[in-house]
């Protein structure tokens, strides 16, 4: 593949080739990191995917008016077994702003992980590899909708030497239609690519998936500003509004940056998770307003398809599926359904006849759900957005962790957000100690060579 099509080879190079120079391999550099930890739900392009133990859960938090500082906030939770604050919260870090705090994504080095505001559109950039027990924040970015004409950043997705951001509005009219981002990874803005409007195109855009293997870039679809931040019960009456939502995913040449099939996939589908298998050239998604569990991929003919091959609880009930993480082994798959707060295993053993084999209630509202990739930890938080999760005594804000032994889940720690005047807990990434100990030869010798 040529440095002119895929975006962020001539950076790498730039860093290769010194090290190339002075001897170093960098593969056995970085190899320690292949016995440390990390959840399956990850871009490809990441160098040092870990698997293992986790050490730390980040956890992005909407901040809630009057408890505490009211600010959005990243919260550390110690998760190792082996520490002395296993199960407690180990750092805070607030940005002194109330932004809607949504999603968050690692760098390809995981140095730095990005995480942004749907409501204010900033994005903060956190230095994760310094000390992973407290995160620092480096660099914000607040004038994005100025300089892109797009707003409410959800996914970021790491590429080479690169961070793609797929937003879900736009400055105009704050409706759905949309574009993604490139970056660096110091976070200066390179291009915008819009979502197509044609040829079945409707212009919304919500998450990112790319199988390199095939060149393939999927994005799915969601809605705007003016209905993500409505009051969940108002929109649900509003006629105009539920209208307002996405029914597409986009196939993309991963390369080149340009949409070339928009499959049609009514419901708003949300999350996209290739197969981890070697052998598998398939994704799955969720619809969520329709409860579907969609497959994305090619027939005989070799042409892509996306076609629905299980439903997610009762679909007439609504239960929104909203967050989905998929095995390493691409057998099975977490859904988390927002409205009766259960956790569902499905078997995609075969992924054109799933079948769902486990379910508890782990929850009164669940939204974000993270394995580790061993399989046997699973994760989950509460918050939706702050203008849909329930009210009262059904509107808990936690971190819950799970053991999962193939048959049942058992709990292992929670941390009550509210109790702990933390505010609304939504995305998570692992962090591990590992990722210092791993790059600290590679520094070090780099620094000998300056």
């Amino acid at each position: 593949m040529s440095p002119a099509r895929f975006p962020g080879r001539r950076m790498r190079r730039g860093l290769l080739a010194p090290l190339a120079a002075i001897g170093i391999a960098v593969c056995a550099v970085l190899a320690p990191l292949a016995a440390s930890a990390d959840e399956t739900c990850n871009s490809p392009y990441m160098r040092n995917l870990i698997r293992g133990q986790e050490d730390y859960v980040y956890v992005w938090t909407l901040g809630v008016e009057g408890m505490g500082d009211g600010s959005d906030k990243l919260v550390t939770v110690d998760v190792n077994p082996s520490s002395k604050q296993y199960g407690k919260v180990a750092h805070v870090l607030s940005v002194g702003t109330r932004g809607e705090a949504h999603h968050m994504g690692f760098t390809d080095d995981r140095r730095h992980l990005w995480a942004g505001g749907l409501d204010d559109s900033r994005v903060y950039i956190f230095d994760v590899y310094s000390d992973p027990s407290r995160p620092k924040l480096v660099r914000t970015l607040s004038d994005l909708p100025q300089r892109t004409g797009l707003v409410g950043p959800h996914t970021f997705y790491a590429m080479p030497g690169r961070m793609l951001v797929q937003f879900l509005s736009n400055s105009k009219d704050h409706g759905g239609v949309t574009g993604m981002a490139m970056f660096t990874n110091k976070g200066e803005l390179i291009r915008t690519y819009g979502m197509p409007t044609g040829s079945g195109g409707d212009g919304y855009g919500y998450d990112i998936g790319i199988n390199p293997k095939k060149n393939v870039m999927l994005t799915s679809s969601f809605s705007g500003w003016n209905n993500y931040m409505m009051d969940f019960g108002k929109m649900l009456q509003d006629q105009e509004a539920m209208k307002r939502f996405g029914r597409t995913m986009v196939l993309w040449d991963a390369k080149s940056m340009k949409s070339e099939k928009v499959l049609d996939v009514p419901g708003a589908p949300l999350e996209i998770r290739w197969s981890l298998n070697q052998e598998d050239n398939w994704a799955v998604t969720a619809s969520a307003l329709t409860s579907q569990l969609w497959l994305i991929k090619q027939d005989g003919n070799g042409q892509w398809q996306a076609k629905a091959v299980a439903a997610i609880g009762d679909p007439a009930q609504v239960p929104l599926p909203v967050d989905i993480s998929i095995t390493a082994d691409g057998k099975g798959l977490w859904v988390n359904t927002f409205m009766d707060g259960k956790t569902r295993f499905i078997d995609l053993t075969d992924p054109e006849h799933p079948r769902q084999t486990y379910e508890k209630v782990t929850g009164k509202q669940v939204n974000m759900v993270s394995q580790s990739w061993d399989g046997t930890r699973v994760y989950i938080t509460s918050s939706l957005l702050a203008n849909w999760d329930k009210k009262g005594e059904n509107d808990e804000q936690m971190l819950r962790a799970f053991a999962w032994d193939g048959k049942d889940l058992q709990p292992l720690f929670e941390v009550d957000f509210y109790a702990q005047n933390l505010g609304r807990a939504h995305h998570m990434k692992f962090g591990s100690n590992a990722i210092k100990a791993a790059y600290e030869p590679l520094d070090a010798t780099l620094a000998q060579n300056r």
